[in-house]
């Protein structure tokens, strides 16, 4: 990476945390915290109805689709962009530990240091940020929607657009509860430091896993690198790199069994090969599990519990290639919805398409 680069990256990175350190200097954001949830970033075009305010488009959360719908809805036109969002806007991307796969970035940078420049664009077009949780979307006898909100408060929209994205899936093992955040985790970048110089294990076979299995490899000793099958599903070139690593051990045809611990936290691993049915126990403080995600789509459920809108078996938000769903004027996009990509650069174009479709069905809504 060039010096031009860095010092790009810099300035930009400097400017996200000192729009931060605004934020959490807040009252508003004080009060918020970090509470887990359903967040709803907006795209809301206020317009006076008695003493009310009708939003003309709300649109669900903060990632990288979220920040570009927030673009696309202020540069086409819409006031009063409101992006609801609980912590800080990025979304997943921000834990990543490299970006090396979006078209226009070749410098390998982490996910922070690319998503630093994309709030200061949208926040320059007007988009602005509130902290607050949602809890559900409804549609109203009138064709418009009320959005529910914490501490008994309730906006109205004319258009939403849901990009809730997805969470961690668990993998079900045994002590993997009980030693989440004490050893078990989810999140490389966020937790690696901890492990520096010691033994790791990571659970997955995908791209995250071996991608996160590399960047561990830098900071631990050494990385167990455990997939239930002979065969990964991540790109040729991440497995090439991770095969190439002196100080990672692939571990296929296996399952974790268990996760052993005290009070300190884990302890160890208990493996099994699915061929032999021989049993290995690794002795290590930490494992990060990357099993895949559970779609984040609780928001599109009413106060039955029952979806307001199509979804599939699996939980994904049906939608056409207009990201519209099966309710006129509800959107939905990013990893909520069915065959999602899971890609970045997916994310942000799926958001441009939510956005415009937004706005042109508002502008036939007026008509």
């Amino acid at each position: 990476m060039g010096v031009r680069n860095l010092s790009k990256i810099g300035r930009a990175v400097n400017r996200f945390r000192g729009r931060m350190g605004r934020l959490a200097r807040s009252k508003r954001f004080q009060a918020a915290g970090n509470k887990a949830g359903a967040q709803l970033a907006g795209d809301v075009l206020h317009k006076g109805v008695g003493h009310e305010q009708l939003a003309g488009g709300l649109q669900a959360g903060g990632g990288v689709l979220g920040i570009a719908a927030g673009l696309y809805a202020t540069r086409g036109g819409l006031k009063d962009v409101v992006m609801f969002e609980m912590g800080m806007p990025g979304g997943q991307i921000t834990s990543s530990s490299e970006m090396e796969n979006y078209p226009g970035v070749a410098a390998v940078t982490d996910g922070m240091s690319f998503m630093a420049p994309w709030q200061e664009q949208c926040f320059r077009f007007g988009l602005k940020h509130e902290m607050v949780r949602v809890l559900r979307v409804s549609k109203d006898g009138d064709g418009n929607f009320t959005i529910y909100l914490e501490g008994d408060q309730t906006r109205r929209a004319r258009a939403v657009i849901v990009a809730t994205g997805s969470t961690p899936r668990r993998a079900g093992i045994e002590g993997e509860d009980e030693f989440f955040g004490r050893g078990v985790s989810t999140c490389a970048t966020c937790d690696g430091f901890f492990y520096k110089g010691k033994e790791v294990a990571v659970l997955g076979g995908g791209d995250t896993a071996l991608e996160e299995s590399l960047y561990l490899a830098k900071i631990c000793s050494k990385v167990y690198l455990i997939h239930r099958r002979d065969e990964f599903r991540a790109a040729p070139s991440t497995v090439q790199k991770v095969r190439e690593s002196e100080n990672i051990e692939l571990i296929t045809n296996a399952l974790v069994e268990q996760i052993k611990g005290d009070a300190s936290g884990v302890t160890s691993v208990v493996v099994k090969d699915k061929i032999s049915g021989a049993a290995r126990e690794l002795q290590l403080p930490g494992i990060f599990v990357f099993v895949g995600l559970d779609v984040r789509n609780e928001v599109l459920k009413n106060e039955n519990g029952k979806f307001i809108c199509d979804v599939t078996p699996g939980g994904q938000v049906a939608v056409n290639l207009k990201m519209q769903t099966s309710v006129y004027g509800l959107f939905a996009a990013g990893d909520m919805r069915q065959d999602a990509p899971k890609q970045v650069v997916c994310a942000a174009g799926d958001g441009a398409v939510a956005a415009l479709s937004a706005i042109a069905y508002l502008q036939g809504h007026d008509k």
